[in-house]
């Protein structure tokens, strides 16, 4: 063997550096923001040592399948429930995506080579939604996993629909629909697939059968779930939510948050940002697809991964005109990973050379650079509770805090745990009020909560404030006197929280 052959890279090497790549992106900085409402909301509200009264809480207070929970509980059990416990396995989720990816591209290229597989697993490794949601103490990372395994499998049956190909696309699929329900739109143009062929129809039966099985099992927790607190998704036009699902792909959650004036980047420049992005991908759309009419091959490797995407977007897009209006972007970002996938198998399609590498790499760059903003820009990341909570933590005196009903209970238990909730109708002795809210207003603005006390500062934590309102000595104020002065301040539902003791 020659010096030059036994010092040569094997072949899954680039797999492997993005892999590692991705786990850098993902794990070095898993703590480094705050949790925002809803990850505060499943440790203060959802988990319990028990798993079976965690799966009661799942259904009682929650919109999600069950899976996440089970995955997170166990961690809890044995990580605690920390910052980056709780998102641990949303962080493997996405890193073990990057593989899948690779795996989704080799079967859409086929024999051809494999462009399409690095670009696939280039672009999930780096791109800013997929770092998101895999940094987030929620069901999504999760999801666009399954998404990206039940699509694989899909394309193994498609292949060769063995016996164990089938069995292993039933059980993906099955795992999809407990991590987010709105796998079943990625499901139904896979199964259609599957049942349109001949040589698969047979084969697919059975799996199609399983999953309708899981489908029908999760229809009781659905309906037990009820869609509570989605009332805000109606509440935003459905145009900027389609606006936002390409916003979202193409330059990331940051500064696209409807429902909150903290950390947003100004609209503009959101949009700029995300036109740069879409250029080079518009750019190799539009070399591919010149190659695709030149060379007379099966459109299939462009066409199943655009359908199922297409599905995976459209079809809540018109249940939502219909009047089941459950769409917030969010939901659909398993219907990424097949775009993505489109993405990679037409700019790098025969012909394209390296004309194609070149726009590849580009959006691959772009995406990172991005990526690595959103850790270096504060005003990018999330909601800093943590920052909040670590200003409010100490102080000399008796007090109460107010916050936002919902949208900030849950991260002031969470990061104040010596804290509990005033009883409604109660009242409590105290000589400080701190009142926290998000929005931007001004101290000249804010009244005093109750007679004798005054304004004695107002904390700024990048965007979440805090007005700390001072007595000369402690007196009893109702719950319900805090209450009003909270809505007052925010124009919203506001909880009391008072020490413990």
């Amino acid at each position: 063997m020659s010096e030059r052959t036994a010092t040569r890279l094997p072949r899954w090497w680039p797999l492997a550096a993005l892999t590692l790549l991705a786990a850098a992106l993902r794990l070095s900085t898993l703590d480094l923001q705050s949790f925002w409402l809803d990850e505060a909301f499943t440790p203060v509200n959802v988990l319990h040592p028990s798993l079976f009264a965690t799966l009661r809480e799942v259904a009682h207070t929650e919109n999600t399948p069950p899976l996440w929970y089970v995955l997170v509980w166990a961690a809890a059990r044995v990580l605690g429930t920390g910052e980056v416990a709780l998102r641990l396995p949303s962080a493997l989720a996405g890193i073990a995506a990057v593989p899948v990816a690779w795996a989704i591209g080799r079967e859409l290229e086929g024999a051809r080579g494999r462009r399409a597989a690095i670009v696939c697993a280039a672009l999930v490794a780096v791109n800013p939604l997929f770092i998101w949601y895999s940094q987030e103490a929620r069901a999504y990372g999760l999801f666009v996993l399954m998404a990206a395994l039940a699509m694989l499998c899909f394309l193994r049956v498609q292949r060769e629909p063995t016996r164990g190909r089938v069995a292993a696309f039933a059980v993906a699929g099955a795992l999809a629909l407990l991590s987010e329900y709105f796998a079943v739109f990625l499901l139904i143009p896979m199964v259609l697939w599957l049942l349109w062929e001949r040589r698969t129809r047979a084969a697919a039966l059975p799996a199609t059968g399983a999953l309708a099985i899981v489908g029908a099992a999760l229809v009781p927790l659905i309906l037990a779930q009820g869609g509570r607190n989605t009332e805000w998704i109606a509440e935003w036009p459905l145009k900027q939510r389609l606006e936002a699902i390409a916003q979202y792909y193409l330059s990331g959650y940051s500064g696209l948050r409807p429902d909150t004036g903290v950390g947003e980047v100004p609209k503009p420049l959101s949009h700029a940002v995300a036109l740069l992005v879409a250029l080079p991908i518009l750019a190799g759309l539009g070399l591919g697809l010149r190659q695709m009419r030149a060379r007379p091959q099966s459109p299939r490797a462009a066409l199943v991964p655009l359908s199922i995407a297409a599905c995976g977007v459209l079809i809540p897009v018109l249940l939502a005109v219909l009047g089941e209006d459950f769409l917030a972007p969010r939901n659909v970002v398993g219907a990424m990973v097949p775009l993505t996938a489109l993405i990679a198998v037409v700019v790098v399609w025969p012909g394209t050379g390296r004309a194609g590498i070149a726009i590849a790499a580009t959006i691959a760059l772009a995406f990172l650079v991005i990526s690595v903003d959103v850790d270096v820009s504060p005003n990018l990341q999330r909601e800093d509770w943590r920052g909040l909570a670590s200003e409010l933590a100490h102080a000399p005196r008796e007090r109460a805090i107010t916050a936002v009903q919902f949208y900030g209970s849950a991260p002031i238990q969470y990061y104040l745990p010596t804290f509990h909730s005033l009883q409604r109708g109660s009242s409590v002795i105290v000589q400080e009020i701190d009142e926290t809210d998000n929005g931007p207003a001004h101290a000249s603005d804010v009244q005093s909560p109750a007679p004798g006390f005054r304004l004695r500062a107002r904390v700024d934590v990048r965007g979440m404030i805090a007005y700390r309102f001072v007595s000369a000595l402690p007196q009893r104020v109702s719950e319900a006197t805090l209450a009003r002065a909270g809505h007052t301040l925010t124009l919203a539902a506001t909880d009391v929280f008072v020490a413990r003791g």
